[in-house]
């Protein structure tokens, strides 16, 4: 593998946010967090949890889903952030338990919580503003970095494949990869 292309990964799995972010900043270890900045400001996950709470009743498991799809995947808050949140916004009186027949605790929000959400209106739609940024050049990239990863992955696949496959056409297959790898950096 490149070496510098192998110490990228490394410190992007270490940090995938490109040294920005903050807590509950994960993205599902697929490393498409890097260059797109900081979604949220301390507090800020309290009420956007709380504007998609007002848009329906929902559980931490749909709150997780609802914005890695809005960031197009680039961003997922881990349930160690998600479910102490919730928790917070039920003590703080801006959200509680729905009624219903449902095995997951929904939430729904209170007249407290549409008050405090309404004066942060501004900031939650900033941040949806940012997360539907990150989703536009995620959609935009993701289709075609992919379909070309999986030709590489394919034409590796039949290659290694292959009995008569020696140690002079595995090497000549590394280069071209290191090579492809030293591109794709300059690129």
């Amino acid at each position: 593998m490149h070496r510098r292309f192998a110490e990228g990964c490394e410190r992007r799995s270490r940090r995938p946010w490109g040294g920005q972010g903050g807590p509950g900043w994960t993205h599902g270890g697929r490393g498409r967090g890097g260059g797109l900045g900081r979604f949220l400001e301390h507090g800020d996950l309290r009420f956007v949890l709380l504007a998609l709470i007002e848009e329906q009743p929902r559980h931490g498991y749909e709150l997780i889903k609802e914005l890695e799809e809005r960031t197009g995947g680039a961003y997922r808050p881990s349930p160690g952030v998600v479910y102490p949140t919730l928790n917070l916004l039920e003590d703080e009186g801006f959200a509680r338990p729905a009624a219903g027949d449902s095995p997951r605790k929904l939430y729904e929000i209170t007249d407290e919580g549409r008050a405090a959400l309404d004066a942060a209106r501004g900031s939650v739609e900033a941040v949806f503003g940012r997360m539907a940024e990150a989703a536009a050049r995620s959609n935009a990239t993701a289709p075609r970095v992919g379909r070309a990863m999986a030709n590489l992955g394919m034409a590796l696949q039949q290659r290694l494949a292959d009995p008569g496959l020696d140690a002079e056409a595995l090497d000549r297959i590394v280069r071209v990869i290191d090579e492809a790898a030293a591109a794709v950096e300059k690129a």
